[in-house]
């Protein structure tokens, strides 16, 4: 675990999301809310408690992270090149045809990313598999998943969620992005999940549930996560899609869709007003 302070990381989660937007920006495509909803858990992630190292982004025993809600890659990929996987110049390079940072997450291009994704579902299931092999293999290495609330709707997650319960895989935290947003409208809406935390229960799982955007929550969780033992934990992190930015939050054409010119223009000024407040 590095010893990263709280300031250190709501800067870094405040800085993913300026890289995210500049991305978005250029490709004049990509999804803001779901990126920005997961920007503290990244860096929470990434700047405090991965095993990761830039220098070896295969090494065995590296903790795995699979970002099941692939479309919310320009996250991951600023975080990644923040970490130093690769150049932050290259970020300019998101959805580009001849650019390797495609839309959705994808591993055999891009360093430090575990498995492709973006078929949403599927994450929690190779989650489990990883975590599986580090136990049979006697691995000394966390898996992490990071979910959409709108995922969870998905029959594939659930069966997952059994199995890893009755392997019994105390290496694998599944992070649930709970923004209450998708696509379409309300998850509420679409499809009512709650309540999650008794659902998680009932399956045999450690549940912690917590502010997703407050860093030391997030710290506090992981922590405990990696301490608990005998059952596979998951991180109800409740969230604000669109969050940091006054007119992306809780806005739902910004699941997918391009800001205006005043948009982007409030949004930049925003962003890098608190990024200076926490750079002093």
């Amino acid at each position: 675990m590095e010893h990263t302070t709280k300031r250190e990381l709501e800067l870094n989660a405040f800085k993913i999301r300026k890289h995210t937007l500049e991305m978005i920006r250029t490709a004049n495509s990509g999804h803001i809310g779901g990126s920005f909803s997961i920007a503290e858990i990244l860096s929470v992630l990434y700047f405090k408690h991965m095993k990761v190292d830039p220098m070896q982004p295969r090494m065995a025993d590296r903790d795995r992270l699979v970002l099941s809600k692939g479309h919310c890659a320009p996250a991951m990929y600023s975080a990644l090149a923040m970490k130093g996987f690769f150049p932050t110049e290259d970020l300019a390079c998101f959805r580009r045809i001849d650019g390797y940072l495609s839309g959705h997450v994808e591993m055999t291009h891009v360093p430090g990313v575990d498995m492709s994704s973006g078929s949403l579902g599927q994450g929690l299931s190779v989650g489990v598999g990883m975590a599986l092999s580090a136990k049979l293999d006697q691995r000394d290495y966390t898996t992490y998943v990071i979910l959409g609330d709108g995922e969870l709707e998905e029959g594939q997650i659930w069966e997952a969620v059994m199995s890893a319960a009755k392997y019994k895989l105390d290496h694998l935290v599944a992070i649930v992005d709970c923004n209450r947003l998708q696509l379409d409208s309300s998850t509420a809406d679409i499809m009512p999940m709650e309540p999650l935390d008794q659902k998680f229960a009932a399956f045999g799982w450690h549940v912690i549930r917590i502010d997703g955007h407050d860093v030391e929550k997030l710290s506090s969780a992981f922590t405990q996560a990696k301490t608990h033992v005998g059952q596979p934990t998951v991180i109800i992190a409740d969230t604000v899609k669109g969050k940091g930015v006054s007119v992306f939050e809780n806005q739902l054409r910004f699941h997918g869709g391009r800001p205006t010119a005043d948009e982007y223009r409030i949004a930049f000024d925003e962003l890098n007003a608190k990024i200076a407040q926490r750079e002093v």
